[in-house]
C-alpha cells in the first residue's frame, strides 16, 4: 500500500470531502495542516494580517479536526512554517507517492499550489487537486468561466435554470496511516505570537471552531429551533445569534460542506414545507458561490486598486486619522460606530452592518477600498477570500454591482433597522441617557454633546443623501 499526503486547506472536515476520501481508499494517508507564517505579518496598517480572532477559530478548528482523525485510526500532523516547504519535506519523508487536496482560486494560494507542484516533480510524485469548496461544481455551470455574468441575477437565472447539484460524498470512517506518524500539538495562540484573550460581555455569539460545532450549529439551526423557515424574517436583524445561520465561519475553513447545508435544507423542506427562508438561505448559498466564480474568471483584478472594472478614474483617499477612527468605531456617526465596535470586539458583524461600514468607508469617507478590505481580511472570524474581495469591489462601486450609485445611508440606515437605537446603545453606552431621535438624527445628536457625555462629535461632513 502507498503513502498518500493529504494537505488540509479550506477543508477541515471528514463528511462530504472527495480528496480525503479518494486519498483514504488510495492508500496509507498522511494528513498534514500547515499554518502558514506569512498570514502572521503586520500590515503597512498598523495590524496583523490575520487577527486573533481568526487564528483561535483555526486552532479551535484544527484540534477537533485532529481529535476526529485520531477517532478513525489516524492523526493529524501540523506544523508551522512555509506551505510548499514543509510539505515537501514530508511528501519526502513519508516516501508518497500520491499529493491529494482541495483546489483553491485565489492568486497566493494557486501561487503556493504551483510551487508545492514543481518541487513534487523533481521526486515524480503525482499531486491532485479536487473542487469541494462550493455547493454548484464547476463543471456544472451552464457556461464557462470567462462567461460568468457579472451580474448576480443573471448569474443565478441560469444556473438555477440548470440546477445541478452533486450528491454529498460520504463521511470518511477510516483511515490507514502509516505507524511511524509523527505526533505533534496544535499550536497555541501564545507559540504563534498571540496573546490568549477573553470572550468580550457583549459577544452574543461564542464562536467555537470545527466540524463536530458545525454539524452541531446546523442542527440546531435547521432542526432543533426550527430557523431556518423565519430566515428571511429575521436576517436583516443587528443583534444576537440566531437572526442569522452563522454558517459562514464554518463554511470559511470547510468545517461544514455548502452541500451539506443544503440538503439539510432541503430535508426540512420535504418535512416542514418550503417557504421563502428556505429559498433565502440556499440563495445566500449561491451568491458565495458566485463570489468564488467571479475570482476565478478575473483573478488578480479582484485586488487591484482599479477593482474588476479597471477604473482607474476614481480618486481614494489615504486619510489615516479618518481610517483609524473608522476601525475604532470613533466617527461620531453611532451606527458605524456601533457596528465597527462589535467588529473589534467580536470578530463578527452582520450582513447589514457589513453593507452599511463599507458604504460609508468608501462613499462618505473616500478612502482607499482596499484598506477597508484588509481590515476585514484581519479581524473577521469568517473571512473568505473570495467573497470578501468580491464584496469590498462590489460596494466601492468597481466591482460587478450593476446600479454605479449604490449607496447606503447609515442614518436611514439605522432608523429603518434600528428604530429605538437599541443596538446602537449596546455597544455605545456612553449613548445610553440620549433618546432614540436624537441617537438617529446625526446634527441632533452634536448640538447636545458636550463633557457629560464622552462620544465624539463626528468631523465629517453631512452627506447630503442622509
Amino acid at each position: 500500500m502507498s503513502n498518500v499526503l493529504f494537505w488540509f486547506r479550506n477543508d477541515l472536515r471528514l463528511h462530504d470531502n472527495e480528496a480525503l476520501l479518494k486519498a483514504a481508499q488510495q492508500g496509507s494517508v498522511v494528513p498534514v495542516y500547515i499554518i502558514d507564517t506569512r498570514l502572521f505579518q503586520n500590515t503597512f496598517l498598523g495590524f496583523k494580517r490575520t487577527g486573533k480572532f481568526r487564528i483561535k477559530f483555526l486552532l479551535e478548528s484544527l484540534v477537533n479536526l485532529k481529535e476526529n482523525l485520531q477517532k478513525i485510526g489516524s492523526d493529524l500532523i501540523v506544523k508551522v512554517g512555509i506551505p510548499e516547504k514543509e510539505l515537501f519535506d514530508l511528501a519526502v519523508e513519508y516516501n508518497v507517492e500520491h499529493v491529494y487536496c482541495s483546489k483553491e482560486v485565489t492568486q497566493e494560494e494557486t501561487t503556493v499550489e504551483a510551487e508545492f507542484s514543481q518541487k513534487l516533480k523533481t521526486k515524480n510524485i503525482e499531486m491532485e487537486l479536487f473542487w469541494g469548496n462550493t455547493l454548484v461544481h464547476v463543471r456544472d455551470l451552464p457556461f464557462q468561466i470567462h462567461f460568468v455574468p457579472d451580474v448576480f441575477t443573471d448569474f443565478r437565472k441560469k444556473v438555477e435554470n440548470s440546477w445541478k447539484i452533486r450528491p454529498v460524498f460520504e463521511s470518511v470512517t477510516s483511515i490507514n496511516s502509516p505507524s511511524n506518524i509523527e505526533k505533534t500539538q496544535v499550536p497555541t495562540m501564545e507559540d504563534l505570537g498571540y496573546e490568549s484573550f477573553s470572550k468580550h460581555a457583549n459577544d452574543l455569539i461564542d464562536w467555537k471552531g470545527g466540524e463536530s460545532q458545525a454539524l452541531s450549529r446546523l442542527n440546531e439551526y435547521v432542526w432543533e429551533k426550527k430557523l431556518v423557515h423565519n430566515y428571511k424574517n429575521t436576517r436583516n436583524e443587528l443583534k444576537g445569534k440566531d437572526f442569522s445561520s452563522k454558517f459562514s465561519a464554518y463554511l470559511s475553513l470547510g468545517c461544514i460542506s455548502p452541500r451539506k447545508i443544503y440538503f439539510e435544507i432541503k430535508k426540512a423542506e420535504e418535512e416542514r414545507g418550503a417557504n421563502e427562508s428556505t429559498y433565502w438561505l440556499i440563495f445566500e448559498l449561491l451568491w458565495r458561490d458566485y463570489y468564488y466564480f467571479i475570482a476565478l474568471k478575473f483573478g488578480v483584478r479582484l485586488f487591484k486598486r482599479a477593482g474588476i472594472k479597471n477604473d482607474f478614474n476614481r480618486r481614494w483617499k489615504r486619510n489615516r486619522e479618518h481610517f483609524k477612527r473608522w476601525m475604532d468605531g470613533t466617527t461620531g456617526i453611532p451606527f458605524i460606530d456601533a457596528c465597527m465596535r462589535e467588529l473589534k470586539e467580536t470578530g463578527y458583524l452582520s450582513n447589514r452592518g457589513r453593507q452599511n461600514v463599507s458604504s460609508y468607508f468608501t462613499k462618505d469617507l473616500g478612502l482607499e477600498w482596499w484598506w477597508g478590505a484588509m481590515y476585514f481580511e484581519s479581524q473577521l472570524v469568517d473571512y473568505e477570500v473570495c467573497s470578501n474581495w468580491g464584496n469590498w469591489n462590489y460596494l466601492a462601486g468597481i466591482g460587478t454591482d450593476p446600479r454605479e450609485d449604490r449607496y447606503f445611508s447609515p442614518v436611514s440606515q439605522a432608523k429603518k433597522y434600528d428604530p429605538q437605537a437599541e443596538y446602537i446603545r449596546f455597544w455605545l453606552p456612553e449613548l445610553s441617557m440620549v433618546s432614540d431621535e436624537v441617537i438617529l438624527e446625526i446634527n441632533e445628536l452634536k448640538d447636545i454633546l458636550n463633557e457629560t457625555i464622552d462620544y465624539p462629535i463626528s468631523s465629517i461632513p453631512k452627506n447630503k443623501k442622509w
